[in-house]
């Protein structure tokens, strides 16, 4: 006998427990309860300004373009971007000082730009990530 799908079924993270919800103003977008968003169709640059609040981050202008190029690199490879392509890319922008793993994982306290730049970029969690 197959089971009927629930419609709060998590999508993105099979050992989800729940669904949670970050407030954008004018409706709610659903997340896991690590706040990876269920349907990446739904983030906006509100979306991760919510997130970041949530998180106790403000976001700066550095956290914006690396925001922005794991969005970009996503849209073109369909795959996470790992950290050293983020080094490479921004090494160009920013210099040796600041591109680099330590700086990364300052601006992003709650698991550097893998997780918490993941979360606010809207792409789902990996499914060998934990």
């Amino acid at each position: 006998m197959n089971m009927p799908e629930r419609k709060d079924a998590m999508q993105t993270n099979p050992f989800a427990i729940r669904i949670d919800y970050v407030d954008i103003g004018d409706r709610q977008i659903a997340t896991d309860q690590e706040g990876y968003i269920q349907d990446m169709d739904d983030w906006s640059e509100a979306f991760a300004v919510a997130l970041a609040k949530k998180e106790n981050l403000v976001l700066t202008e550095e956290h914006w373009e690396v925001i922005r190029f794991i969005r970009d690199y996503y849209q073109q490879h369909r795959v996470q971007a790992q950290v050293r392509d983020m080094i490479k890319h921004f090494r160009k922008t920013w210099g040796k000082e600041r591109a680099n793993t330590r700086y990364l994982h300052d601006i992003f306290p709650m698991g550097g730009p893998q997780k918490q730049g993941n979360r606010l970029a809207g792409i789902r969690k990996t499914k060998g990530e934990h």
